[in-house]
């Protein structure tokens, strides 16, 4: 069997005096999407953010493709240099909730930006190598449109572009629909399942219970900073369901809890 994707062992994280995520391991494999669901304020979004190191977890270690991130191995807890954290962290791809997309740059200039930025590429590699990823997301007749001329769908979809031009292993979206009206959020969903269905690692923060049902290989369930449960959707969702578990699905209408009955 191959090493993990993703492994987060006893991770643990505090703001003042608010304890955020208590002692969470799980393992992440190739090739696999996770989704992490739960209510809000559970921990979702923050447990994320420690495995890409834009939060620093109180305590625990994460590993990405069998390389640590953020400390070394071994004994001590000494931090990586900056140059080795840019290296592993290179392998993830993040999408926000919000677009962040620049206002004054086409949808071209966006994507094409981080690979000058980040890979030093000159404009017309960049450019090339954006538009194949515009082309990707179904947006290559889009590319010259700026982004107040798109819809919130097709700024996501920019967006994911964007985080794909970096040529990631690993793809993690938080909350990528909740900023979408419900008739915009299908494109987006479209695009996430024809990268979970090319194979790539994907972790999802989602209250998209239809999306995590049908795509998740690993629904991971948080509540109160605690993963309850790390299992497939069929033992997750099989009735009867876990109480707790139904009592969240009982009072969160999701657009895609149908699919569940």
């Amino acid at each position: 069997m191959s090493d993990p994707a993703i492994k987060v062992s006893h991770v643990s994280k505090q703001f003042g005096d608010t304890q955020v995520l208590r002692d969470i391991s799980l393992e992440v494999a190739p090739g696999t999407v996770s989704c992490l669901i739960g209510p809000s304020g559970s921990g979702k979004s923050t447990l994320l953010r420690c495995m890409a190191f834009l939060e620093q977890a109180t305590s625990g270690n994460i590993h990405i493709e069998g390389e640590p991130l953020g400390f070394t191995d071994g004994p001590g807890r000494k931090r990586q240099s900056p140059a080795e954290l840019r290296r592993v962290r290179s392998k993830i791809g993040m999408v926000f909730q919000q677009f962040n997309l620049w206002p004054h740059m086409t949808a071209l200039g966006n994507v094409s930006l981080a690979l000058r930025r980040v890979r030093g590429m000159g404009r017309a590699e960049a450019e090339e190598r954006a538009m194949k990823q515009l082309d990707k997301v179904g947006l290559k007749e889009r590319a010259h449109h700026y982004p107040a001329q798109l819809s919130g769908g097709q700024q996501q979809r920019v967006a994911i572009a964007r985080a794909l031009a970096l040529d990631p292993t690993i793809m993690f979206f938080d909350e990528p629909t909740s900023a979408l009206d419900p008739e915009l959020t299908g494109e987006v969903l479209s695009v996430m399942r024809e990268l979970a269905a090319e194979g790539m690692t994907m972790v999802v923060v989602t209250h998209e219970i239809g999306f995590a049902a049908s795509v998740g290989n690993r629904i991971a369930f948080l509540d109160g900073g605690r993963l309850l449960f790390h299992d497939t959707p069929e033992v997750v969702f099989a009735a009867p369901r876990e109480p707790r578990l139904e009592q969240f699905l009982d009072t969160y209408l999701d657009r895609g809890a149908a699919m569940l009955k």
